[in-house]
């Protein structure tokens, strides 16, 4: 368990469940609903790898199982045309922003390239032409892949993030950016005000609960030995 804190005002109060990386582990969307039932979160923020190279039909089902509103985008290893398929049963949020509780959240999915040549990844200039017109200083950023040197070491010691998304957290500091697609480089960072989560992956067990009051972030990473 981690605890995190960054300051503001005049916004409403807020908790919700962060899942990434569940790849079509269907078993854990049990203990998901017991813990959004056990912390009454308001929401569900989904950040990607819904399947494993399955099918946007299959996302859909899934994510209708999930007995909260959430709110999702693809991860490298979702269909192209996830976004579309899960739209009735859910927000999708890639490349788009919506209003919560007077905070402005902006999601894109997919990843920066890989050398696995996954279904979803893009260019380093398609990420940040991506964000850069839905983005707003303070704003709660969700995306599969994380930053740039923030969160994104694989086994090696590599950095493998998107240096797209580090300039849009330079350029609009959230208060909130939200990643997953790097199973081992689960944590909680805080930067120049901006609160980074990589909840690890839901298919090992793995969310964050985080709660916003008066601006200020809690951030609470639980995993398989937490249950």
């Amino acid at each position: 368990m981690v605890n995190f804190y960054v300051w503001s005002v005049g916004f409403s109060p807020m908790k919700f469940l962060v899942i990434s990386d569940l790849h079509q582990k269907r078993s854990a969307l049990e203990w998901i609903n017991a813990e959004i039932e056990k912390n009454a979160v308001e929401f569900v923020l989904f950040l990607g790898d819904v399947t494993d190279f399955g099918t946007g039909e299959e996302a859909a089902d899934i994510i209708s199982s999930i007995n909260s509103k959430v709110y999702a985008i693809p991860g490298n290893c979702d269909p192209r045309d996830l976004p579309e398929k899960i739209s009735g049963v859910c927000t999708d949020m890639h490349g788009k922003a919506v209003d919560l509780d007077g905070y402005r959240l902006v999601g894109l999915g997919g990843s920066n390239i890989t050398i696995f040549d996954t279904t979803f990844e893009l260019t380093e200039d398609e990420l940040y032409n991506g964000l850069k017109p839905i983005s707003s200083e303070g704003m709660i950023l969700m995306t599969h892949a994380p930053s740039y040197e923030v969160l994104d070491k694989i086994p090696s010691g590599l950095s493998v993030g998107s240096p797209a998304i580090k300039k849009i957290v330079e350029e609009f500091h959230p208060i909130l950016a939200l990643s997953g697609h790097i199973h081992e480089d689960i944590g909680v960072e805080e930067i120049n005000g901006t609160t980074f989560v990589n909840p690890g992956p839901a298919r090992d067990g793995h969310c964050a609960i985080i709660s916003i009051i008066d601006g200020k972030v809690d951030v609470v990473l639980k995993g398989p030995l937490d249950a």
